[in-house]
């Protein structure tokens, strides 16, 4: 698989990492099982998909001991990506940035996870209660402790949240402002935040930033939460637990009229071949937008995660990118 580099550092990874929330957290708790994640982390491995996207909260704390079965055995071959910064309550999670919990949940997270070191350690969110100076400069002793090699910052879900702009400007400006204040205490390595052919708003502002640093992108949710693989079916419902339950975008009206981006994803793919998929060019797609991007597709079986790796050897045209970029937009927002 082709390798892409991670922040100024250059940590090489494959081109398409591995999401593994799905596995113990958000989605479909009935289809979660331990045996069928650990074949899909196994055939990432196998296949250069060796960024494995973790964190704390997934479970909690499920998602990194499932993972640490895995990295006893193959730890070599895998480029560990965890978070900290959030605590799970009963009913919601916190942001917790307090130096003295960072590095206890950096901790825990090294003896669940079954490894000395953590790849890339990212701030899951900002804790609006500490200075985001304090928490990123704990998370700096981290690395000179040798516990985390690089450090990287989350800003999942803003592009959609209440009062995002078209571009997202005003979503990602206090994010850029964060990134900033973070970066005059300890180099940002990486960045990730929701990125895909339904939601651009990164692209337009994120981006840019990382690109102009030489800071890698991690893109979560290129798949749009799995809408754009082109397998679910509007009107079929979500589990009570899943969070599509209550997102806008998968009521079925709403899905039935984003079928169109479903659609034209895969008159693309029909033009690069019979085997490639919608969920391919969907993925291809947010490989195109920079060479320091890194989609991480969540996946919780060994075909998914198999078909998620194969997205690397499919190259869009300018006309493909084209067509792609005149679709019209997703319909259902939060705001």
């Amino acid at each position: 698989m082709e390798r892409r580099s991670i922040g100024a550092g250059a940590l090489s990874v494959g081109a398409i990492g591995l999401g593994c929330m799905p596995m113990s957290w958000a989605y479909a708790p009935s289809r979660r099982s331990g045996q069928e994640s650990l074949a899909a982390v196994h055939t990432a491995l196998d296949l250069g998909s060796n960024l494995l996207d973790t964190a704390d909260v997934y479970g909690p704390y499920t998602n990194e001991l499932l993972l640490g079965r895995v990295l006893r055995e193959r730890r070599s071959e895998a480029f560990v990506s965890a978070k900290g910064g959030l605590r799970a309550g009963e009913q919601h999670v916190v942001a917790d940035g307090r130096p003295g919990y960072m590095r206890r949940a950096c901790d825990a997270s090294l003896r669940r996870l079954r490894t000395d070191v953590i790849d890339l350690y990212q701030l899951h969110r900002v804790d609006p209660e500490v200075p985001v100076e304090e928490t990123w400069g704990a998370m700096a002793e981290l690395v000179a402790a040798g516990k985390v090699r690089a450090l990287g910052f989350c800003a999942l879900g803003a592009g959609a949240g209440p009062g995002a702009g078209r571009r997202g400007d005003r979503a990602y400006g206090t994010t850029l402002r964060h990134l900033e204040r973070a970066q005059q205490v300890f180099p940002v390595s990486a960045v990730q935040a929701e990125l895909s052919v339904w939601s651009p708003q990164a692209a337009w502002q994120l981006l840019p930033w990382c690109a102009a640093r030489g800071v890698g992108f991690l893109a979560a949710m290129p798949l749009g939460s799995g809408f754009l693989t082109g397998t679910l079916t509007p009107g079929e419902g979500f589990e009570s637990q899943d969070v599509r339950a209550r997102h806008p975008r998968f009521t079925a009206e709403a899905m039935a009229s984003n079928q169109v981006l479903v659609a034209q994803l895969r008159r693309v793919a029909r033009r690069h071949g019979p085997e490639v998929t919608a969920a391919q060019v969907a993925l291809a797609w947010v490989l195109a937008q920079g060479p320091q991007v890194v989609p991480v597709p969540g996946a919780d079986r060994a075909h998914w995660a198999a078909e998620n790796a194969g997205a690397a050897q499919v190259r869009l045209t300018a006309g493909d990118l084209a067509e792609i970029a005149s679709l019209p937009g997703v319909v259902g927002a939060w705001d």
